[in-house]
């Protein structure tokens, strides 16, 4: 199991090295198929979150999810003892669910019944079309048709390019990963490993792009994407 430690606006040193590799030893018994652990340490220049200066994030890679956790507090030490703990618990969480998979009863989709606004309920005088929303986006922008073909895009499984639009100071990171169909139950487990708030995949169920996401509590919410006719082009 290789463990790489990789420093961003702050140095590395050995002693930090040694002390990683000591407190991440519990991880190959915990997930033994774990094959490299990236440790990114990061630190804030703003004197403003001294609190929260150094940030450590902890990957792993190997057969399986990937697993991930972060954390942040006033010296990188501290902040790896708290990313270390949310990484444990992690994997944890997921060797009891591996053992206890056939026992789980199926996961069962109720309605909505709390009282909210729709995303789409708006008064009369706000409404918009798109095609107005899309005029008022590209006109502060800057953004015009004519720069579809200057946009790059990735075309390699976890290539990131980011985008600037126009003139404006909005940058965009686009990544494209491979993905294979889920079940709602295994994208909100891969969800909680990686820390993440939503997590995007192909639903096995519908087919559909969709994606889940955290609610208040412990209930989760899930979006799909449905194709109209008027939107498919030939």
């Amino acid at each position: 199991m290789d463990i790489v430690v990789v420093g961003r606006h702050t140095e590395i040193k050995e002693r930090f090295n040694r002390h990683v590799e000591d407190k991440l030893a519990k991880v190959e018994k915990l997930a033994p198929h774990t094959q490299r652990i990236d440790v990114v340490v990061t630190h804030e220049r703003n004197p403003r979150q001294a609190n929260n200066a150094e940030r450590v994030e902890i990957t792993l890679r190997g057969k399986g999810p990937v697993v991930r956790a972060e954390a942040a507090a006033s010296d990188q030490y501290g902040a790896l003892d708290l990313a270390q703990g949310k990484l444990l618990e992690r994997l944890r969480r997921m060797r009891d669910r591996a053992k206890d998979r056939n026992k789980r009863r199926p996961m069962r989709l109720v309605p909505e019944t709390e009282p909210g606004v729709p995303l789409t309920s708006f008064p009369p005088q706000e409404r918009k079309s798109e095609e107005d929303l899309e005029k008022v986006a590209n006109s502060e922008t800057g953004y015009s048709e004519d720069d579809d073909h200057e946009l790059p895009r990735p075309e390699v499984d976890g290539e990131a390019v980011e985008i600037q639009l126009g003139a404006s100071p909005v940058v965009i990171r686009e990544k494209v990963h491979s993905a294979n169909p889920m079940t709602i139950d295994d994208a909100i487990y891969e969800m909680e490993l990686v820390g993440h708030d939503f997590f995007l995949f192909i639903d096995a169920d519908t087919g559909q792009p969709s994606a889940c996401y955290k609610r208040r509590g412990w209930t989760y919410g899930v979006i799909r994407l449905a194709a109209t006719p008027s939107a498919v082009t030939v």
